[in-house]
C-alpha cells in the first residue's frame, strides 16, 4: 500500500509493541455515469438506449442501420417511455426533412390498409415482433406521398422542437410512404460502456465510465458487477502530481 492520504493509528499488539495502521484511498460509493454509447440517450424505465439518426433514409434502409448497431427502429411499451422520447432535445439543428420546428422520425410500426373506400381503413402492427407489451399508436395522419398501390404504410412519430411544446408531450403519428426519406429513431438495450467509450460484451472485464480508472468489473446484463478496485502507491520522489483520469496508477509529476 502507498502512503497517500495516510491516517496513522496506534494500537497495542502482542508483547506491548506498537502497530501502525495506514488507511490508503478509502473507497467511495461508485456511481457509473453511462450505460449507453456516446450519442445515445438512456432511459432507466426500460433499460434502453435511444438515438436519432439524421441521415435521411427510407424505412427499409433505416431498419438495417438500426440492426447494424444491435438495435431496431423504436417501439414503445408505455406512455412514460414515449414521454421520455418527446422530452429529449435531440441534436437536430443541421439536417432536417420537415419544418424546422417539427421533427419526424421513422419508428417501428406499420399501418396495414384493409379498405380503400371513402376513407383509408386499417390497423397498426409492430413491424418486427418483439415484446408483447408494445402499445400501438392511435389513428394516424396520412402522408402526402401515398401511392394507390401501397397496402402498407410506415410510421413516423412527429415531435416538436420548441421546449414548451416538447415538455407538454405534444406529438402526432403519421402513416407515410415507406420509400420517403426521413430521420429515424433507433432503440437498443443498455450496454456496458468502458471508460474509453468502448462497448463491452456480456461476461467481459472492463473499467466502467465514472471517476475511478482503477475499477475492474464484469459486464452482466448491461450493468457492471463484481467490481474490484486497485489502490495505487503515490509516485516516488514527487511532491506534487496529477492522476491520469483514464489510466490506472498513471501519474504526471508537477514538480519544477
Amino acid at each position: 500500500h502507498g502512503k497517500e492520504n495516510v491516517d496513522s493509528r496506534h494500537n497495542r499488539g502482542r508483547g506491548g509493541e506498537t502497530t501502525r495502521f495506514h488507511t490508503v484511498n478509502v473507497a467511495q460509493p461508485v456511481r457509473f455515469s453511462r450505460k449507453c454509447p456516446t450519442g445515445w440517450h438512456h432511459y432507466e424505465g426500460t433499460a434502453s438506449c435511444y438515438r436519432v439518426y439524421l441521415n435521411g433514409e427510407n424505412y427499409w434502409d433505416a431498419v438495417q442501420t438500426c440492426q447494424r448497431v444491435n438495435g431496431s427502429l423504436a417501439t414503445f411499451t408505455a406512455d412514460q417511455e414515449l414521454r421520455f422520447i418527446l422530452a429529449q432535445e435531440w441534436d437536430l439543428e443541421e439536417k432536417t426533412y420537415v419544418r424546422k420546428d417539427q421533427r419526424r422520425f421513422w419508428v417501428g410500426y406499420q399501418y396495414v390498409i384493409t379498405n380503400r373506400n371513402h376513407s383509408l381503413e386499417g390497423h397498426w402492427e409492430v413491424a418486427y415482433k418483439g415484446s408483447s407489451e408494445v402499445f400501438l399508436p392511435p389513428d394516424p395522419i396520412f402522408g402526402t406521398a401515398m401511392s394507390e398501390n401501397e397496402n402498407v404504410l410506415c410510421a413516423q412519430l412527429q415531435c416538436f422542437h420548441f421546449p414548451t411544446l416538447r415538455h407538454h408531450g405534444l406529438h402526432s403519428w403519421y402513416a407515410e410512404n415507406c420509400y420517403e426519406k426521413s430521420s429515424f429513431l433507433c432503440k437498443r438495450s443498455q450496454t456496458c460502456v468502458d471508460i474509453k467509450d468502448n462497448i463491452v460484451d456480456e461476461g467481459y472485464y472492463f473499467t466502467p465510465k465514472g471517476n475511478d480508472p482503477c475499477l475492474s468489473c464484469t459486464c452482466h446484463n448491461g450493468e457492471p458487477e463484481m467490481c474490484v478496485a486497485a489502490l495505487c502507491e503515490r509516485p516516488q520522489g514527487c511532491q506534487q502530481y496529477r492522476k491520469d483520469p483514464k489510466e490506472c496508477c498513471k501519474f504526471t509529476c508537477l514538480d519544477p
